[in-house]
């Protein structure tokens, strides 16, 4: 087993506790944007290093506008992580994506109002990085077919609509969504995929679908109760995919997702604030150097 994990888990807390984790260890790192959520978590799984962290932190206890997305993600990056899957609950705006399936997204659509951190570029290092395509291709299907294998009901692309919570929407906000064409609704996938882009990091999400929002007419809207409820029924299969899912990982792997920043960096070399390349190196010194 190598010591760089082969692949992250960001989601619950539950996630990690697998009888088949092996050689668990906890890591308190501090970044330069802050401490992470939670210690992350690593462990041994069917002979391959897989790391852990808690978006809320233990217990559940940071709202989705105030965890610090980019402590989560460079402090993956600190421990060598190149692939992220994210395990969220989702809200479905779709008649087939029923409570129960899981969905892995293709498109992202960021609808929260501007509070969260989104980028680690600024203070005199302007980078504009290409986010078509927010979701890793390559890993996404991975990930779909892991979820297939695990005997669950999943759906292949949609587009998933980030709010900024912490409350759920009104039924005039739904229907909007649903005009737009979005497919399922959360609160935590913006910023957290356009900063694992930064970072150079293959992302891919595990939506599970917990309820269909408050548009349904024939079904009780969103209630905490109901995300917990599905979301615990799902534990075992998000684990059980998560097993499938590293038995098929290999070290290495070639997507565009690796070389983000090859061509974004957009300010003169001699003009970056030394401050803030400092601060950065971990993610821009293999371009800066050259």
């Amino acid at each position: 087993m190598t010591d760089t994990p082969i692949l992250a888990v960001i989601g619950g807390s539950g996630l990690y506790q697998m009888s088949s984790l092996r050689n668990v260890t906890s890591h308190d790192i501090e970044t330069p944007f802050g401490k992470p959520s939670a210690p992350i978590i690593t462990g041994e799984l069917l002979g391959k290093k897989v790391a852990f962290l808690a978006r809320h932190g233990i217990g559940h206890h940071i709202s989705p506008s105030e965890v610090n997305y980019r402590a989560n993600i460079f402090a993956l990056k600190m421990l060598g992580v190149t692939r992220i899957v994210s395990i969220s609950a989702c809200g479905s705006l779709r008649e087939d994506y029923a409570p129960g399936h899981i969905v892995i997204p293709n498109q992202l659509f960021d609808f929260t109002r501007g509070t969260r951190q989104r980028s680690f570029f600024g203070e005199g290092l302007v980078v504009h990085i290409g986010s078509a395509d927010p979701f890793c291709a390559s890993l996404s299907k991975l990930v779909f077919n892991a979820v297939k294998q695990a005997g669950a009901t999943v759906h292949e692309c949609g587009t998933f609509i980030t709010i900024e919570g912490p409350r759920f929407s009104t039924k005039a906000e739904s229907n909007l969504f649903r005009a737009w064409g979005m497919s399922i609704i959360g609160m935590t996938a913006s910023p957290e995929a356009f900063l694992a882009r930064e970072a150079e990091m293959c992302y891919a999400t595990m939506a599970h679908v917990t309820d269909y929002d408050v548009w349904h007419v024939s079904e009780e809207p969103v209630s905490v109760e109901m995300v917990i409820q599905t979301l615990l029924k799902n534990t075992e299969t998000a684990q059980k995919a998560i097993e499938l899912l590293v038995s098929q990982l290999g070290e290495e792997h070639d997507c565009e997702c690796g070389r983000a920043l090859a061509n974004a960096i957009i300010t003169s070399r001699e003009h970056i604030n030394p401050q803030t390349r400092e601060k950065l190196a971990l993610l821009v010194n293999k371009y800066l150097n050259q």
